[in-house]
């Protein structure tokens, strides 16, 4: 009979090499994912959504919280929400532990304005409800000493949105604030939140808002808040200016009024944090 124990032998070795091939590239595939799973499984970043009362408009409030809600969840966060008539201030603070982004949607109360006295108990924060429960009606005005008890994460983002104050701007009906008195505001509304442990504060009177997020989640690590502020659809830039606060070192504002005395888009904060911190913040 033939010898074939020489291609027999070839033909075990040529098994052989294909076996190691195979688990070597099995191992190549298996080390590349676990390399990469740290990356591709980020820490999730928690976004806690208030919604305070505002009558007849709470639905409305509602609607835009929840467009927001939505697209930080597409990025995968973790989103918590607190809407009226159940937004009261005790369910706010202990959503708010932690988060890495705080978004408010309401009635805002900020100085200077013409409901004296100034108060530290009312000016500077959130409208809430004084009960649980009760109604989109039943307001109270929770202000600066209770934004300071905040423990946000560190380097925390947040959003106020729709609110009187928060960028400059007035109350409905009452014209268009000077210079000077749309800076004042903008600076007091920041510092609760700021020493509360928030890198940002984003203020916009009367557009969206899902620019912060896009940017919080998508814009390059190194993008800082201060360029995070112009990528806003609703830039206006004609009317743009910045000053420092007056309140808290190492703090600066970027203010784009769409038109003269018209303050409707703010940010304040330390601007030169960038998006990669927040995404690193505990």
């Amino acid at each position: 009979m033939p010898d074939h124990s020489q291609g027999a032998q070839r033909a075990s070795s040529r098994k052989i090499r294909s076996l190691l091939i195979s688990i070597f590239a099995a191992l190549v595939v298996v080390t590349g994912v676990t390399a990469s799973a740290p990356e591709a499984h980020a820490a999730t970043r928690k976004v806690v959504i208030v919604v305070g009362p505002v009558g007849s408009a709470t639905s409305s409030y509602k609607d835009s919280a929840n467009k927001l809600a939505d697209l930080a969840r597409s990025y995968g966060a973790s989103v918590k929400k607190v809407y009226s008539p159940y937004a009261t201030w005790g369910r706010v603070r202990d959503a708010a532990v932690g988060a890495n982004l705080l978004i408010y949607l309401g009635h805002g109360n900020g100085w200077p304005s013409t409901h004296y006295p100034y108060s530290t108990a009312t000016k500077n924060g959130m409208g809430l409800n004084s009960s649980y429960g009760n109604g989109n009606s039943n307001t109270k005005y929770y202000g600066q000493d209770y934004m300071l008890r905040l423990d946000l994460a560190s380097h925390s983002v947040v959003m106020l949105n729709r609110l009187c104050y928060a960028s400059g701007n007035n109350e409905w009906g009452e014209g268009n604030p000077t210079k000077s008195t749309a800076i004042k505001r903008v600076d007091n509304y920041g510092y609760p939140f700021i020493k509360a442990g928030a890198q940002a504060v984003f203020a916009s009177g009367i557009t969206g808002m899902s620019y912060v997020i896009k940017g919080l989640f998508r814009a390059t690590a190194a993008t800082t808040m201060a360029s995070l502020f112009w990528t806003d659809p609703n830039k206006t830039i004609s009317y743009r200016f910045s000053f420092t606060s007056t309140k808290l070192l190492n703090v600066s504002a970027r203010m784009d009024p769409y038109a003269p005395s018209r303050y409707y888009r703010s940010v304040i904060g330390r601007l030169q944090q960038t998006v990669g911190n927040w995404r690193a913040g505990a």
